[in-house]
């Protein structure tokens, strides 16, 4: 599916089946950018920016992109240095594996790996429902540019049950509290992935998509 012809310095955006495409496509859209959302090899391995959205599980994720013959462009893209993006499940494959369904084995671009989120509390504390699903504070970690203009403690909107659990800790830009403090901004490199769906955060959202736009614009100019 192409949702609009890209240009040589528009984003590329990962087409797997996953349910959120539209709207990551037309929040860049929002920003002036020209996305094409793609499942053809070629194109993902020759953007210029690349976004991995995500929804569902890891395993069916892992599967549907095996089917396509995106895993190994993918791979080559994030080692070639070019800006990389990962929403929600985007995140969380770009570890080891994942627990999810006993083991899947993922992509293995971050070392660590991705866990259950704790059931509720049985010991008289807060009952926190799983899936976390909602709006949640991320306080930052690290200085990025993708934080440029987006307060410290800013909200953002969250739905998953799983989070990802890295081995460098230096890799973790934003935390996130919901019965256990999670990673929920990884920052290594060339590559940014949110544990959140920026499409679905309002304006400060849009800030995060475009501050990835303007940062890889830069990190090509080098």
């Amino acid at each position: 599916m192409t949702y609009t012809r890209s240009t040589r310095d528009s984003p590329v955006i990962v087409d797997y089946g996953a349910g959120n495409l539209r709207s990551v496509a037309k929040a860049l859209q929002r920003l002036g950018a020209a996305p094409l959302v793609t499942s053809s090899a070629d194109e993902v391995e020759s953007a210029a920016l690349l976004v991995l959205p995500g929804v569902g599980a890891a395993a069916d994720t892992m599967r549907s992109l095996a089917r396509l013959g995106l895993v190994e462009p993918i791979r080559r893209f994030v080692a070639s240095g070019r800006p990389f993006f990962g929403v929600c499940l985007g995140l969380q494959v770009l570890l080891d594996g994942s627990e999810e369904g006993g083991w899947q084995e993922c992509f293995g671009l971050v070392p660590g790996i991705v866990r259950r989120l704790p059931p509720p509390d049985q010991s008289g504390g807060p009952l926190l429902k799983v899936p976390h699903m909602g709006w949640n504070q991320v306080w930052q970690k690290a200085d990025h540019p993708v934080f440029a203009d987006v307060p410290d403690g800013a909200y953002f909107y969250f739905v998953h049950s799983y989070f990802a659990e890295p081995r460098d800790r230096s890799t973790v830009a934003g935390e996130t509290e919901y019965g256990v403090t999670f990673p929920s901004v990884l920052v290594r490199d060339n590559v940014i992935a949110t544990q959140f769906h920026p499409e679905k955060s309002g304006d400060l959202g849009l800030r995060l998509y475009a501050n990835f736009l303007a940062w890889g614009r830069g990190q090509r100019t080098h």
